[in-house]
Parts: C-alpha cells; structure tokens; sequence
C-alpha cells in the first residue's frame, strides 16, 4: 500500500481527472446550427472558464462560424493548446470579491447575445465560482455597493444557495436575465456543478435558467446575516421590482441544460482508485454543508469509531465526502479557507488519533484566496505543532488555518486544476 499521504493525493488527483473539461464535454455537445447564416455565440463564467472554453474550441467543427467570450479566474486559464484556434477569447476577472475586469467582461456578454434569431446558438459553459465572475449590478446599485454586499455574505456563514439568491436578485444578469437576453435564440448550458444537489440554478447564481426564488427570499436572506443594503434596494425588493424570471416564463422554452462533472461523480472516481489501491471506500456525501469546523467534529467521531470499534466501517478503509461548508469569520486577519478550516478543527477532534490520516481540499486547487488547495491531518499534527510553539486553539479562533498548517509543512498545493466541483474530503483509517 502507498504511504498515507501520497494515497489520498492520489485519491484527490482521481476526483479532479474526472471532472476535467476535456475528458468530458464532447458527448454533451450540440450540433451546429443547420442554417447557412446561423450564429453560434459561445459565452460563460467560472474557475473551469477557460478549460471549458478551450474544449469547446478543440471539439467544435472547424468549418462551423463560432464566437464568444468567457470569464475565468485569474491564472485559472490552462495553457492554450499548440494550434488551437482563438475563437473563443478567454477573459480574466477576480474571486471572490468581483473587479472591474468582471465587470467589464460581464457587459460584453451581455452585449454579445443582442439581436440573435431563431436560427442562432448561444452556447453556454458554467462551472462554480461564475457568480462573483459574472457581476452585473441591477439597476440603482453601485458597482461598490455590489462588492461590499458580496464581502459581507461571505463572511456571514451564509450557504451557497442562500448567497446566490442574494447575488441573483441584485443583478442584471444572473437568474435566467442572461436566457432572456439571448431571446429568440436556443441556448444550450454545459454546467460543470459545485454546489449540493447541483441545482443549476444555483450554480453561478443561473444565469441562463429559470429561477424558482423571490425578491422576498433574498430580503429574508439579508436579514437573517444582518446584510446592509442601500434603502433604495431594500424598496425594489419589498415591491418586486428587482423580480427574476420564473419557470413559465416563455423565453426559456426548448432551452437545454447539460451537467458534465459533478461532486458525486469524482468522489465515485476517488472511490474506485481507493479500490485499486486496496483500500475500501467509503461515500458519507456529495451535498455536505454547515460550518466546516462543526462537519470536522462529526468525520472525526466516524473515523475513531471506524478505529476503535470497527463501526461504522471496518478497516483499512477510506471515508470521503464532498459539499460546500462553510466559514463563520470571527477575525479578519486570520488566512485559510473551508479546507483548512476542516483539518484544523479535525485535528483537534482526533486528538492524535493513531492511524488516521486526511487530506482536505478544494478540487479548484484554491482554498478560499490563498495558495493552497486545503491541507493534511496526521496522527502527530498537533504533537509537532506543540514542538515548535504552536497554541492551536489560538490559530483556530482567529480562522488562522493557513498559517497553522504552513507552519507546521502541511500545506496541501497543487496550483489551479482548471475545474471545480467544490470540497473533497479524505479519511484513511489503518
């Protein structure tokens, strides 16, 4: 058997191959428009941006007029293939607080879908993160406003979904506006889906699906994470006028939406290289979520009872899970993400555990906006933490994951992997 760390690096890698655009996108495909004077408009958001765009490039006839625009995050552009065509321009923009080249990028898509026909395609390539990418504020909200509004919700310990009903009703674009714009035209959506249950209207905030949500959601929303907002939004809410467009609206019909990758499709690839590699899997989720120190306390009481009892499951095994948890912000000044935030809190629960080793990490190799991808647990973390005068409680209650970790070498980094379909966590029990 491999050694613990590099077995659930390789268990990570498997997860991140299967939802590689290129290994994925041609079967779900569109063919080109029959007329002889269609259009096909490429455009999209979101961390595997750019490696969707560059798949679509690579499969699409080369004889078949295309164009189009995406937004992907900075550096999260892979290398643009020796002789590939440059049909499809490929911007960058900044995650996860949206920036003037989101912006910017944003109105061009916006502009790009103008004046299409029945005979046009609009092809469009979702993935996460293309909420912040795609940043369009509604009418009577600053670009400032839509920045600090988008801070402030992620430090609230607000869920995806519950983020993205705010984003989506403060926005020209996202919840389906982006489909009704592209009106007559038939759009056809690959998401790519990082979010639990991938509901694609929640993926990216929607852009080109129907939105089941209501202006009074997103009010609740804001209320219950104590959001401010400008009074003149507060009004366009309570009166409807910010609405989106809902599921019997008649510009979505004969709109097609395709999932390519998904949470639980890489952690069924992560299992079957556990298998492989002789160890037994197992999935506790795709769709976990709440606050990522809380899931820590849960995967380490299954993991010492797998080690102690052989209960739940029996060992050697590994148990995986994957979702989006989320960080409760207690100090500004603290660095990490929900990976780390993960390890730190499992670390503690296990308690130098034996025989338990993990590895929690973002499958876009970034967590939150530092460097790494998320970050190794042992059974002597906290025992070569204690050695070079590390106080852990301190680290955790700054939300000091990244430094606690750095410190100590266990750092998980693998660079932008050019996909994202969100958490994925590994515990090996020996």
């Amino acid at each position: 058997m491999l050694a613990p760390r590099e077995l659930l690096t390789e268990l990570y890698q498997a997860a991140v191959v299967r939802a590689l655009p290129a290994l994925n996108t041609a079967q779900y495909l569109p063919a080109p428009p029959d007329a002889s004077n269609a259009r096909t408009v490429v455009i999209g958001a979101g961390k595997a941006g750019g490696a969707m765009a560059h798949a679509v490039e690579q499969l699409w006839p080369q004889n078949a007029p295309m164009s189009g625009i995406v937004i992907t995050r900075y550096d999260h552009e892979p290398p643009r293939p020796v002789g590939m065509s440059n049909r499809i321009e490929v911007v960058h923009a900044a995650h996860p607080v949206p920036d003037a080249a989101g912006l910017r990028a944003a109105q061009r898509i916006l502009d790009s879908v103008q004046g299409l026909s029945t005979d046009d395609l609009v092809l469009c390539l979702i993935s996460g993160g293309g909420s912040s990418l795609l940043t369009l504020p509604c009418d009577g909200l600053t670009f400032v406003d839509k920045q600090r509004i988008n801070q402030a919700l992620l430090r609230s310990g607000a869920n995806i979904g519950e983020m993205n009903c705010v984003r989506t009703h403060l926005s020209a674009i996202k919840g389906g506006r982006l489909a009704a714009a592209c009106y007559p035209a038939r759009v056809v959506t690959l998401v790519i889906s990082d979010v639990p249950g991938d509901d694609p209207a929640v993926i990216a905030s929607g852009p080109t699906v129907p939105d089941p949500s209501s202006c009074a959601d997103a009010l609740a929303i804001i209320e219950r994470y104590g959001i401010d907002i400008p009074n003149t939004i507060r009004a366009a809410l309570e009166s409807g006028e910010l609405e989106t467009p809902k599921p019997n609206d008649p510009r979505f019909a004969g709109h097609v939406v395709r999932t390519i990758a998904t949470p639980r499709l890489s952690l069924l690839a992560a299992a079957d290289k556990a298998r492989a590699l002789g160890v037994t899997p197992y999935i506790l989720g795709d769709d976990l979520e709440g606050e990522s120190r809380e899931v820590a306390k849960v995967h380490a009481s299954i993991a010492r009872n797998c080690a102690v009892n052989g209960q739940p499951f029996k060992k050697p095994c590994v148990i995986l899970s994957g979702g989006e948890t989320t960080v409760t912000i207690k100090d500004k000044t603290g660095r990490g993400g929900r990976a780390g935030e993960f390890c730190l809190s499992l670390a503690q629960s296990l308690q130098g555990a034996a025989n338990i080793y993990a590895l929690a990490a973002d499958t876009d190799g970034i967590d939150g906006i530092e460097t790494n991808a998320g970050a190794f647990v042992t059974p002597d973390t906290l025992s070569r933490a204690s050695t070079l005068g590390i106080n852990t409680q301190n680290h955790a209650d700054h939300n000091n994951s990244y430094g606690f970790f750095e410190t100590i070498g266990d750092l998980f980094i693998t660079g932008p992997t050019h996909t994202n379909v969100n958490d994925f966590r590994a515990i090996l029990i020996l």
